[in-house]
């Protein structure tokens, strides 16, 4: 059985990205003196972003071994390539741009201007495809070292919004259409690709998150109202939080 989330508080914003990057350190490097090589999931989002920021910020970057990291994506805007409002853009300036990565060990999710044009249904399973390509065992995806998800105010992880057919796919990845979060068209990891993580990570900060933090931790709520309930990794589960956005936790 997956064991409960922990949960870790930290001051601020500022504090909280420069803690998770500390700790993403640490975990690449620990899986890389293992297994040679790791893998790791990037949210977007300004928590997200942030925290690579701080990764390209500090000297301890260093004891990653860039070359022999597989970077992957939970969710994507389906747009086209370079648009300041894909995660792919933002991870790209924050970080990836900065470090020596391996190009062919990058896995942007597919834009509308990619192979399959603007089809977001042929883009999910290119990247399906892509996955199932890396993962040992001829299984669907990968075992991720970690995998980072930003919430939103309604509790969505990914692009996996409550109440939406998206929630109930069991592919690898989805074709996400009609998200009430613009652009309406998406792709996504779903809830089965999350849980193949060893260490899932979300990441909240601020107090319009604090609600959806509250639902998320709570045993009792359905992923299909909040979905980031549903968010837990295969061997330990981070709620990786700032003040503001852990205040409607109970006290202790």
């Amino acid at each position: 059985m997956t064991p409960p989330p922990a949960v870790l508080v930290h001051r601020d914003k500022d504090v909280l990205a420069q803690a998770v990057a500390a700790r993403l350190v640490t975990r690449i490097a620990d899986a890389q003196a293992e297994r040679g090589s790791a893998s790791v999931v990037l949210t977007g989002g300004g928590v997200g972003t942030a925290v690579l920021a701080a990764l390209a910020a500090t000297g301890a970057r260093d004891a990653i071994d860039w070359g022999r990291l597989d970077v992957w994506w939970g969710d994507e805007r389906f747009l086209p390539a370079g648009d300041p409002e894909r995660n792919e853009t933002g991870a790209r300036a924050a970080l990836l741009d900065h470090v020596p990565l391996d190009p062919v060990r990058v896995h942007p999710m597919p834009a509308t201007d990619g192979p399959d044009g603007d089809d977001p249904e042929a883009a999910a399973e290119r990247y399906a495809a892509e996955l199932r390509a890396a993962a040992p065992d001829a299984g669907p995806v990968p075992a991720f070292d970690v995998l980072m998800l930003g919430v939103g105010p309604d509790a969505h992880v990914a692009s996996l919004f409550p109440e939406m057919p998206a929630l109930h796919d069991e592919g690898a990845v989805v074709a996400v259409h009609g998200a009430p979060k613009p652009p309406p068209t998406r792709i996504s990891l779903t809830f089965p690709s999350l849980r193949a993580a060893d260490e899932v990570w979300v990441l909240a900060s601020g107090e319009s998150k604090a609600k959806a933090v509250r639902l998320g931790l709570s045993p009792d709520t359905p992923r299909t109202q909040a979905p980031c309930s549903g968010a837990r990794g295969r061997r330990r589960t981070l709620f990786l939080l700032d003040r503001a956005a852990a205040s409607e936790l109970p006290p202790g």
